[in-house]
């Protein structure tokens, strides 16, 4: 199937590794051509040269937290490749530990990147695309079920999903789609941090392994399979919906 990717320009935030890479890799062996940034020049400079070098993609090392980066990003995207047709917003997991555990200085610290700074984003980069565009913000199943020591993010993604069905309503009339994604135990580096925490991180793999119905966690390239395609004209009648990319783990219908 085509998804029409080609020639369509994409910026994608916490993108140098992880499932933002993952998605940037998808869309760019699609025919589309990318922005993808995150807060490490390194780290950016080299996802750029994995995805292609110029030709393919540009990079940023910009901070979400900052009012100015969506702005910076979406300029860029206009300024290499000429357009803005969707955007992955992801950020990184918020500090590990119970909602009630956690300092007002690390709420807000986690409001201001996780929170604001991907609403900030979203409306942003919606206000610069044509017609047919698409938004997806990256959440996690605690958007829809809280996750054991993970108190910030429970608080946060549902709100942040609620935020996407209103930005649906609002920007649909344009004919631009909000998505959000709801990624399980998939294999990045955030989930070894996790499992590395536990002091037993084999055992922990196995455990989490062992509780969703495939029977194994997720790659990041299974992840950025769906982003791509939700992101893509062929998903031109999905918007406002939460989409659970987890290996049948959440119990939920």
């Amino acid at each position: 199937m085509d998804l029409g990717l080609a020639g369509r320009v994409f910026v994608l935030t916490g993108a140098s590794r992880g499932l933002g890479f993952a998605t940037a890799q998808a869309l760019v062996a699609d025919g589309a051509r990318v922005v993808v940034s995150s807060r490490d020049r390194d780290r950016v400079d080299e996802a750029v040269a994995e995805l292609g070098g110029d030709a393919h993609a540009a990079g940023a090392a910009l901070d979400l937290a900052d009012p100015a980066t969506p702005r910076e990003l979406a300029d860029l995207a206009v300024e290499r490749f000429g357009r803005l047709d969707g955007a992955l917003i992801s950020v990184g997991g918020p500090t590990p530990g119970t909602a009630a555990e956690m300092s007002d200085e690390q709420w807000r610290d986690a409001f201001e990147t996780v929170f604001l700074g991907s609403v900030r984003a979203a409306r942003t980069f919606a206000s610069r695309m044509p017609e047919g565009g698409a938004v997806a913000l990256v959440l996690s199943t605690s958007a829809r079920a809280p996750i054991a020591g993970l108190g910030l993010s429970n608080g946060l993604r549902p709100g942040l999903a609620g935020v996407v069905k209103d930005m649906a309503d609002e920007y649909g009339a344009r004919n631009v789609r909000f998505l959000s994604l709801l990624p399980g135990r998939v294999m990045t580096d955030r989930n070894r941090e996790l499992f590395e925490a536990t002091g037993d991180p084999t055992a922990a793999a196995a455990e989490a392994a062992a509780a969703i119905p495939l029977g194994r966690l997720g790659e990041p390239a299974e992840f950025g399979r769906v982003a791509a395609f939700v992101l893509s004209p062929a998903a031109s009648y999905l918007s406002g919906v939460m989409v659970p990319v987890d290996g049948g783990a959440m119990r939920s219908l």
